[in-house]
């Protein structure tokens, strides 16, 4: 899960980018996620992305839900139970609360962030579960930068930039907060394409997407992203690489578009 967000993760300045218009509670979007094993793509996951309205005392909040799961014949092999979520402002995306929770492979550990805009921090709670069963706790405060957002915000933020007004060749850099810690990733636009997808056929912006220092993503052109040119930009396809293989994200469903 760790591999598509980060593939899937974008935020320049020079998309300028305006109130969400794009994104609407009841959202869902199904992917199959495969892996480059010996030659062959195998399909080992899938991968869901779905908001939904949250209400508090003192406001409503939209939810940003990703999870992914590995098919049941592969859980013997490598069980993969992921949970991302974000809780963000409706009409701005700005994230408040951000949660990672993820069991891969018998790995465990989970995350919190708390979001203090005016202080420019976030309130870090990072628990992970050592190979005796028992559980450890680290709580930490973590300086950002004014536009620093968390994987799952910064996620859904590409789909309210305005694409079509960047040239091909364009690129710029930008902040992420991962495990407490700032990345520069760095997209460019490549090109428009037409790509046949489970939800038909497409026009779409492709990108790619790069991580300084990553031990993540390989390769500046090696991991790609194709959005719908359309106003809900749509992530449909993916192909990434990683330091032990490759492998691509295939949209299966998208249902409840605002658009």
């Amino acid at each position: 899960m760790k591999l598509l967000l980060s593939t899937l993760v974008i935020l320049s300045s020079f998309f300028s980018l305006a109130q969400n218009k794009t994104i609407a509670a009841g959202e869902k979007l199904t992917y199959s996620a495969s892996y480059n094993m010996k030659g062959l793509l195998n399909e080992l996951a899938e991968v869901t992305m779905q908001t939904s309205e949250v209400k508090t005392s003192k406001s409503t909040l939209l939810k940003l839900k990703c999870t992914a799961v590995t098919y049941s014949k592969w859980d013997s092999f490598f069980k993969i139970r992921d949970l991302y979520e974000s809780y963000v402002n409706p009409k701005t995306l700005t994230p408040y609360l951000y949660n990672r929770d993820i069991y891969e492979g018998g790995y465990k550990k989970f995350m919190k962030y708390k979001f203090n805009h005016k202080t420019k921090t976030v309130a870090s709670l990072k628990r992970k579960t050592r190979r005796d069963g028992t559980e450890w706790e680290e709580k930490k405060t973590v300086k950002i930068g004014s536009s620093t957002r968390d994987l799952v915000t910064t996620l859904y933020h590409i789909r309210n930039l305005d694409i079509h007004k960047a040239s091909i060749g364009d690129s710029q850099n930008f902040k992420v907060l991962f495990d407490n810690k700032e990345s520069i990733v760095t997209i460019k636009y490549l090109a428009k394409e037409t790509v046949n997808t489970a939800i038909g056929k497409k026009e779409c912006y492709k990108l790619s997407i790069s991580i300084n220092n990553s031990d993540v993503l390989k390769g500046s052109n090696n991991n790609v992203l194709w959005l719908t040119a359309d106003a809900n930009k749509v992530p449909v396809y993916a192909k990434f690489k990683i330091a032990v293989g490759s492998g691509e994200l295939k949209i299966k469903s998208a249902v409840g578009l605002k658009h």
